[in-house]
């Protein structure tokens, strides 16, 4: 079987939350991609709820790419303690961690609500039931006052 490069991260030293670099790749027309690993909670201390990482998923889809252009993917991670995010180009986890912060502290605010989550109707949505903007906001929240990393084994706070 093929290594995965996450399953050779020690999840047991890193402090998150953090942006981590995971790597870039060249294809074979010279398209660059690079991949982040954007932890927002430590791993097997706590996970993220399903309806507030949802939400979460949904709203930073778009206030990324309000914030930065060329990303792919934002994906969460099925132990719900982050999200791989796929970028065109070559980017710093610095570069990265800093729109990450800005686009959780527009989702934390007062003036973000229901409204501004992007696809939570039944027709663009596979499971548009399962939604938390309270939960989103709140875990938000608490990733903000901890502090984003741009480093996952040190506190090189933002």
């Amino acid at each position: 079987m093929a290594e995965v490069e996450s399953f050779q991260l020690d999840h047991t030293k890193v402090l998150a939350p953090y942006v981590r670099l995971i790597g870039s790749e060249t294809g074979p027309k010279g398209d660059v991609i690079t991949n982040f690993d954007v932890r927002f909670v430590q791993p097997n201390a706590n996970a993220i709820g399903m309806a507030a990482l949802h939400t979460i998923e949904h709203s930073m889809a778009s206030l990324i790419r309000d914030r930065i252009d060329g990303m792919i993917d934002f994906s969460p991670f099925g132990c719900q303690t982050g999200f791989h995010m796929i970028m065109w180009g070559k980017h710093s986890s610095e570069e990265i961690a800093k729109v990450i912060k800005s686009s959780l502290e527009e989702l934390a605010s007062d003036a973000f609500g229901w409204d501004n989550v992007p696809g939570v109707a039944e027709k663009e949505c596979g499971n548009y039931r399962n939604h938390s903007l309270f939960g989103a906001k709140e875990w938000s929240k608490k990733i903000l006052s901890e502090g984003i990393s741009t480093d996952p084994y040190e506190r090189k706070v933002i």
